[in-house]
This record gives structure tokens, sequence and C-alpha cells, in this order.
């Protein structure tokens, strides 16, 4: 089974109104269907150009960006059923129970929304936007297999994706907001090695561009990118289409699900079934695949 994926660098920049941004969003979602991508991926805090609609000295805050969760929500959902696509729509800050979450949306092509808030989160979100951690994690079932998504930060601890491997993922999607070449490269690099580690498939974006009036939100540094096993029916490096850095753009690769279980199998290494649980604890699969 193959899936066809495209993810979006999606270029922040100032706006006056939300169907600006449902414009920008559009443009995005009608290049991916072009291209015939069945799961488009967005990156995270993209809806933080919504907080630009502020004057240039004083934008919208954090606080005010879940007052935004419904128009979002409604436009995001209309994409994946016009389109027939699934509609991973990066990240968004919602309020639940007077407190902020980071939380990617799943949008299906029929209609329905699904949620998988940041498990672990850095200190910025911490100590300048007050946000929870969430504190369950999921797999989601599609037509073309099970996914995972970890936003950024999750992406960087080995034991989660174990967890979505275990639990029969093979593609695990990855919205990202960077903004320096430090944290790009530790998101970057660690998406490659979970994918050895559990030999995956793990499609990563991020934001660029610049909000000038929202704190936190003026640098960005960004890349998207599919990212393979490195193995012999795999691109050597590992990389099947990367974005131009730092561009306003869209890559659209194949994921063909097929190798996955092919070098799981009889792979120069198979990483997966060679875990020696009998020296430290790890999870079990149900799904060997």
């Amino acid at each position: 089974m193959k899936i066809r994926v495209s993810a979006v660098q999606y270029k922040l920049e100032n706006i006056k109104s939300f169907e600006e941004f449902a414009k920008q969003c559009e443009h995005y979602v009608r290049t991916a269907l072009e291209f015939g991508a069945e799961f488009v991926l967005f990156p995270e805090f993209f809806t933080t150009q919504l907080l630009s609609m502020g004057d240039e000295n004083n934008a919208l805050t954090i606080n005010e960006l879940p007052g935004f969760t419904e128009q979002y929500q409604d436009l995001f959902r209309s994409f994946a059923v016009q389109t027939g696509m699934h509609i991973i729509g990066g990240t968004h800050v919602i309020r639940r129970e007077d407190k902020l979450y980071n939380v990617a949306h799943l949008f299906y092509p029929d209609g329905r929304i699904e949620e998988q808030a940041k498990l672990h989160i850095t200190p910025t979100e911490v100590y300048e936007w007050n946000m929870e951690k969430g504190d369950s994690f999921r797999i989601f079932d599609t037509n073309k297999g099970k996914i995972a998504i970890l936003t950024c930060y999750d992406i960087e601890f080995p034991e989660i994706v174990r967890m979505a491997k275990a639990k029969g993922a093979d593609v695990i999607f990855c919205p990202s907001c960077t903004d320096d070449r430090h944290g790009f490269h530790r998101v970057r690099y660690t998406c490659h090695a979970r994918a050895i580690e559990n030999q995956v498939y793990v499609v990563v974006t991020g934001t660029v561009g610049t909000l000038t009036n929202v704190d936190f939100m003026r640098a960005n540094f960004g890349q998207a990118a599919v990212i393979t096993p490195n193995d012999i029916p795999f691109p050597p490096q590992g990389i099947l289409v990367e974005g131009e850095l730092n561009n306003d753009m869209i890559v659209t690769a194949d994921l063909d699900l097929s190798l996955l279980y092919e070098v799981r199998e009889k792979g120069s290494v198979t990483t997966w079934r060679d875990r020696r649980t009998d020296l430290y604890p790890d999870w079990n699969s149900t799904v060997e695949g």
C-alpha cells in the first residue's frame, strides 16, 4: 500500500483578518490536492498567525487564540470534506477548564475531527504561555493504516515513538515550530533516529517567515521532510524529499508501506525485531507487521 503525503512549509506573515488566514490555508490545501496527496501536514503553532491581527504594537495574546477554535475547526473540516484528504491541521491552542493546551488536529474526509495534545512541552510554552501537558496518547485509524501525531519536542523522546510503533503506527506525523538552527536540528536529527529505531516513516514540517508583532513568533527556522529508515530499499540518507530551507513551499512524496514490512523482516538491520526486551523494558507489539 502506498500513501501520498504533502507537508507545508507555512509562511508566517502579518494578516488583518481571519479571511486572509483562510485564503492562505486554502492555497496550500489546493496545491496538495493538485499533487494528488492523501494526507497533508501543516506545522505546529501556524495558527498564531491569527494573533498578528492586532495592531503593530499590540498583537493579540496567546490567551485569545482559543477564541478562534471554532472558526479554525470549521475551516479545516470543510477542506477535508471537500478534498477527500486527511489533513493534520498543525497545532492550535485550545482552552480546557481554563488551561491552555497545544493540540494537533486530524481532520478526516468524513468530517470527523480527532485531537492529540502535545505531551512534552518546552520551557517557553510553560513559562511564557502558561501551557499544560497533554495527558493521553493515541493512535489514529485511517483508511490507509494507523498513524501517530507527535508534536515537535515530542519526537525527541524515544519512548513515545516506541509506543506508537508498538500500537501499530507505520507513519509518524510531526508538526513542528522552531526559531533557530539549534531547535531545528534537534527535531530533525531525532526524526531520523526515530525512523531508524522503529523502522517507520516520519513526516515533519515547520513554520517559516515571521510575525513581527507576536512575541516568541518573530523568528522561524523550518523545513519539511519525509524521512525513512536507512536501508537499501530507501534513499541512503533516509530522505524521500525535503523542502528548501526557510522557503514558502510544499513538498510531496509517496510512502510505500510494503517496504517497511520488508525491512522489518529481512533488512540489512532489523532494529524493531532485535530489541533486547530481556535486558530493558519495552512496549510489546500486538501488531508486528
